[in-house]
């Protein structure tokens, strides 16, 4: 078999896995996502009962998930207790330290600029986010609690805390946050004393958020994630698991609620804690729960914990606490994406435009890959110029394929072609288009960032946002044009069905990529218009 049906056959995969992901998506079909599984037989055994799920639970590790053990906010009579920095406003509700909004100053919710991204507000707050729990009890809905302050001001930098100060039966609760101007973090120290108790209790920290996807789901779905112990970061996505609950007692390092873009998390400083979370009204819910917690009549034991609530850019994260820079996940093609993601920062640095930033990282790896597309194009023409002394040996033995397939091989031999030399370019630039797939769709830098915001000489809104789809189309429609092109200078095969299929691709691609983030569309679409050059460039010279 030539290398056009190879090539016809990796097209064609490409085609299947992106038309399917994208009618999947869209209609509903995809199955609901598995968490991540642990490579370590510790962890299958820890997860081995999660498919014994009822109707209002989930069980793993004989953790059982209800919807009571993550009761609704009840506040008691308090009042506001503000926190400004540069980066938040955050308002907690002084009966139990309650958060109940949470605004982000640099991230305004719509490319208008109206609004700012909300991750907590007044529908999450019926879940009571960075509520505390003892022994799956609700603490804020005592009506003994207190504030230090009424409001923190770190508007102009340094740091500060603020002091919630109640009582839980027969135990003095006090829960100290610590602010930085310079950062989305913020810590806590919760000591519990009691006066007659004794032994051991559980306690948990709860987050939760409202829905933060951009485009409703289509391309950035909201999720649980976590990180544990085993070095592994997990994440589920089905909604339809999510609201039967799901739980992970494997030593979490870290958990939270995360968009492609922004991140809700807690991460405890001791790691033995069991997460749980669920998807109910529309919220999403988290708790870490700590077992085996020492109470002492008169002996204060303290817990702590750190939160993070902003975006998902990796020089806030990367000092952070529990390897939270694990959030930024690129999935398999990681290798590939890491490395793309830092070089079109580093080209923006000197442009100040991540549409020419994205040119230029095309501009480069068609360099990178010049050496290998020159071959392709070499051994594309010489299989062309094979193709007549080709289709008279598969007359000539048609009634014997294994005659045939020695006298082709013998025929490849002789004239020195490698059939599949005209494959590797394809097979290698595949997996690096996926890689810069996921940079450009988890990029936060690239959220509300600009190419050519107004259609030239007019007011129409354009490129004004490459996280975004094209919303005059013309780029993914210019794509398939070039696609067109590229395939009709292309040295093709005999064969006229398999050159009538290459010629189909155009058309499925750029109902494809309608949809795509215009970042992607811009970079395929310089790909192509390189590829042609490149394509031209050799035939004249053939």
């Amino acid at each position: 078999m030539d290398h056009y049906r190879t090539i016809a056959a990796v097209v064609l995969c490409v085609v299947v896995y992106f038309a399917w992901s994208y009618f999947a998506d869209y209609m509903g079909w995809l199955p609901p996502p598995q968490t991540q599984q642990v490579q370590t037989q510790q962890a299958v055994n820890a997860t081995a009962t999660s498919g014994n799920q009822t109707a209002g639970a989930a069980n793993i590790s004989g953790i059982e998930v209800t919807s009571q053990e993550l009761p609704n906010f009840v506040p008691v009579v308090g009042h506001d207790v503000v926190v400004e920095t540069p980066y938040f406003r955050a308002v907690f509700h002084s009966g139990g330290g309650i958060l109940k909004e949470f605004f982000l100053k640099k991230y305004p919710q719509t490319l208008s600029g109206n609004g700012l991204v909300e991750p907590l507000n007044a529908k999450s707050e019926k879940v009571s986010p960075l509520g505390l729990l003892i022994n799956g009890t609700p603490t804020w809905n005592s009506g003994q609690w207190s504030s230090s302050v009424d409001k923190l001001d770190l508007q102009n930098g340094g740091t500060g805390t603020i002091e919630f100060v109640g009582k839980f039966g027969d135990i003095n609760i006090v829960r100290t946050f610590t602010f930085n101007a310079e950062t989305y973090f913020f810590d806590e120290k919760v000591t519990l004393t009691p006066t007659t108790s004794t032994g051991t209790g559980k306690v948990a920290f709860t987050i939760a958020a409202s829905p933060m996807s951009s485009d409703g789901g289509k391309h950035d779905q909201d999720r649980i994630a976590y990180y544990n112990k085993f070095d592994s970061f997990a994440e589920e996505s089905s909604v339809d698991t999510l609201k039967k609950g799901m739980a992970f007692s494997e030593g979490v390092y870290w958990g939270g609620i995360m968009s492609n873009y922004f991140l809700v998390a807690t991460a405890p400083k001791d790691t033995s804690v069991v997460l749980k979370a669920r998807y109910e009204d529309s919220i999403y819910r988290v708790a870490l729960e700590k077992s085996d917690v020492a109470l002492m009549p008169g002996v204060g034991t303290t817990i702590e914990t750190s939160y993070y609530i902003g975006p998902k850019e990796k020089k806030y994260l990367i000092d952070a606490p529990n390897n939270l820079e694990a959030a930024l996940d690129y999935g398999w093609f990681s290798i590939f994406s890491r490395p793309l993601v830092w070089t079109l920062n580093f080209l923006y640095k000197y442009v100040h435009n991540y549409g020419i930033a994205i040119i230029l990282l095309t501009v480069l790896i068609k360099i990178i890959f010049w050496p290998l597309s020159h071959k392709s194009y070499k051994s594309m023409e010489k299989m062309k110029k094979l193709q007549p002394m080709m289709q008279k040996i598969r007359e000539k033995y048609a009634d014997d394929k294994e005659k045939m397939n020695a006298e082709v091989m013998q025929l490849y031999k002789t004239y020195k072609v490698n059939p599949a030399s005209g494959c590797l370019p394809i097979l290698i630039q595949i997996p690096v288009f996926f890689g810069l797939y996921r940079a450009l769709l988890y990029s936060i830098e690239l959220r509300h960032s600009s190419f050519i915001p107004h259609l030239p000489f007019t007011d129409i809104v354009w490129l004004a946002d490459l996280s975004a789809k094209d919303p005059l189309m013309i780029t993914p429609l210019v794509m398939g044009a070039t696609m067109l092109i590229q395939q009709w200078i292309t040295p093709t095969a005999g064969d006229p069905t398999q050159a009538k299929i290459m010629m189909l691709m155009p058309i499925v691609f750029t109902y494809i990529f309608i949809d795509f983030p215009s970042g992607l569309v811009l970079y395929w679409l310089v790909n192509n218009l390189i590829s042609i050059g490149q394509q031209w460039y050799m035939l004249r010279k053939a």
